[in-house]
């Protein structure tokens, strides 16, 4: 199975999504001219992250942004899985990912499942709920190299999500993120070493660049670690790209030196209760 390129494009977002819309196109063409086979969106690319903001910049898909990124897709022949963008549906609102073929085509969209609800006090209270209804669905594509499973930020938390997506076959899992200043410096990059070492593969954290004077402040850093959990790519907090080969060969390299995966070991995993 042949190696690809994948682009992680760290892009700064602000409260014009038109711009925000043209500055993702571009660098999307940017990361195609560099090679990348795939491209890869943060969380939230088309407008501010914030319960306020959901509602004003939510659009259907197929919808403006999106047709955008279709587009750009098609134009540069590439699989692009285009980070997050508050999306509408009737009466509910989805912090939802679309995913695009090198046609051109929408060929899946992953709606978080896990929504961000959170309260630590004297440090950050922020609640998606409030606004957003979750995903009830796993997303996987499959492309010409390798499944892909797709999470979107607070579903890396989750280690069932990424366990589910291993044993359907995934070998790269992409999670566009935004994470903040409280949990980003302890959390951003173990949690994604964490899902990328329990299941040998790859996996992929986009965040949007850091804009410090928003009313969310996102980490940045965004991440690329591979199956034997080594930091293969990072940005630091700027607008950026950054790309890196993927061989899906290797995870079946590190699975058979390291056979951790799917054993079934009930003899010791038996609970004796008296």
């Amino acid at each position: 199975m042949k190696s690809f390129r994948l682009a992680m494009v760290q892009m700064a977002v602000g409260k014009d999504k038109a711009r925000n819309v043209q500055n993702a196109c571009q660098l999307i063409r940017n990361a195609a001219q560099k090679g990348a086979n795939m491209v890869v969106l943060p969380e939230c690319f088309n407008s501010p992250y914030g319960t306020s903001y959901f509602p004003t910049y939510a659009e259907p898909i197929p919808g403006d942004s999106t047709n955008a990124l279709s587009s750009a897709a098609k134009e540069c022949n590439i699989f692009l899985i285009g980070g997050s963008l508050p999306e509408r549906d009737g009466d509910k609102l989805y912090n939802t990912c679309p995913i695009f073929n090198p046609l051109g085509d929408l060929v899946a969209k992953h709606r978080k499942m896990h929504l961000f609800d959170v309260d630590i006090p004297g440090k950050i209270k922020f609640q998606e709920s409030e606004t957003l209804s979750p995903g009830n669905s796993l997303t996987i594509v499959d492309t010409e190299w390798c499944k892909v499973g797709i999470g979107i930020c607070y579903d890396v938390r989750f280690p069932e999500l990424a366990q589910l997506y291993a044993k359907k076959g995934c070998k790269l899992l992409c999670y566009p993120g935004a994470f903040n200043m409280t949990s980003g410096p302890a959390h951003w990059e173990l949690l994604h070493r964490g899902r990328a070492l329990d299941n040998q593969l790859y996996v992929m954290a986009v965040s949007p660049a850091r804009d410090e004077n928003a009313s969310y402040v996102a980490w940045g850093h965004s991440t690329a670690i591979d199956p034997w959990g080594k930091v293969i790519g990072k940005c630091e907090h700027k607008e950026e790209t950054v790309i890196v080969d993927i061989d899906p060969d290797y995870v079946d390299t590190v699975r058979g030196q390291i056979p951790a995966q799917f054993q079934k070991r009930n003899d010791i995993y038996e609970v004796n209760e008296k």
